[in-house]
């Protein structure tokens, strides 16, 4: 336990820094965000060897399974489905309890990450877009991060700032990141932190990250959308049902992304509420505008593939 006490405590001044963004230096802000980045990806490369050494024990896999589905659920669910795009709503205490989850798995905001999201949304493939392949696969899986940009709150999300349990998980943000770390190491020590918080970071991350990357360069694209959304089968299970993005660019407000494709795991803990009655209004497009948008393509919008201009 000792052991894991540093890595925790720095970990949480990331994370703090990353919050308060706005008022410090950008090379302050990228160093922390580099850190978060990177740091993971070394406690993977640790853990591979402490597994080389038979240094693992059954309650880190667990940690492992158990926070990576709280905290890659929060993510997909929360802030994206619920949050976002509004895709079905549900009673306070879930929502809260989502958005805390969200929070766990990511150093932002719930109202930074959706305005993010949906200036995504806005400018898919073309000026305006944070984060595109068109400049470059990198870029759109990582390097947009480093930009230091601040979310455009108030004219995308404008709307979650009177919304009170929005509200109170933007204020303890932070403290629901560092008790994502913090539950696995009190219960198993520095594997338990190394298992259920930084190997679970890095997996969740570049999970999500590849949402942005693969799948706006490898993958089907069933629907013309106007931009380089496409469907992966390998990220949708990775992601939880993310992988769907050429679906999910189709139609934003569905709640299920995969819409008989295939694995959406998101998409069925929706179903499964909604069954029990503590989700209602579940988003879904109609049939016939399934088909007809199979056929048309996007109009006033320019076709992908289409070079963006400088």
């Amino acid at each position: 336990m000792t052991a894991a006490i540093p890595v925790l405590a720095a970990l949480a001044a990331l994370a703090l820094v990353k919050t308060l963004e706005r008022r410090l230096a950008p090379v302050v802000v990228r160093a922390a965000i580099a850190v978060f980045v990177v740091g993971p990806l070394i406690g993977v490369g640790y853990a591979m060897w402490a597994l080389w050494q038979r240094a693992l024990a059954p309650v880190d896999l667990v940690l492992l399974v158990t926070f990576s589905v709280i905290t890659g659920l929060g993510t997909s669910l929360g802030y994206h489905r619920l949050l976002t795009h509004r895709s079905f709503r549900t009673k306070p205490w879930i929502a809260g309890a989502a958005l805390a989850a969200g929070a766990m798995a990511v150093p932002s905001r719930p109202i930074d990450w959706a305005a993010r999201h949906l200036e995504h949304h806005a400018h898919a493939d073309r000026d305006g877009d944070p984060h595109s392949p068109v400049d470059g696969l990198l870029h759109a899986h990582v390097g947009w991060i480093f930009s230091v940009s601040p979310a455009k709150r108030e004219r995308y999300c404008r709307r979650l700032m009177d919304d009170p349990v929005v509200m109170a998980i933007e204020r303890t943000s932070v403290l629901w990141l560092a008790l994502g770390l913090a539950v696995p190491a009190l219960i198993d020590g520095w594997r338990g932190l190394l298992w259920g918080g930084i190997v679970r970071i890095a997996i969740h991350n570049h999970s999500m990250f590849a949402v942005n990357s693969i799948c706006h360069a490898f993958g089907s694209q069933p629907f013309a959308t106007g931009d380089e959304s496409r469907n992966n089968r390998l990220i949708a299970v990775l992601a939880f049902g993310e992988g769907w993005h050429n679906n999910h660019h189709a139609f934003p407000a569905a709640a299920y992304h995969g819409m008989g494709s295939g694995p959406d795991v998101t998409g069925l803990v929706i179903r499964g509420l909604e069954r029990t009655g503590l989700a209602w209004d579940v988003r879904r497009p109609h049939p016939a505008a399934v088909e007809r948008r199979r056929r048309l393509p996007v109009r006033g919008v320019p076709a992908a593939g289409t070079p963006r201009s400088r």
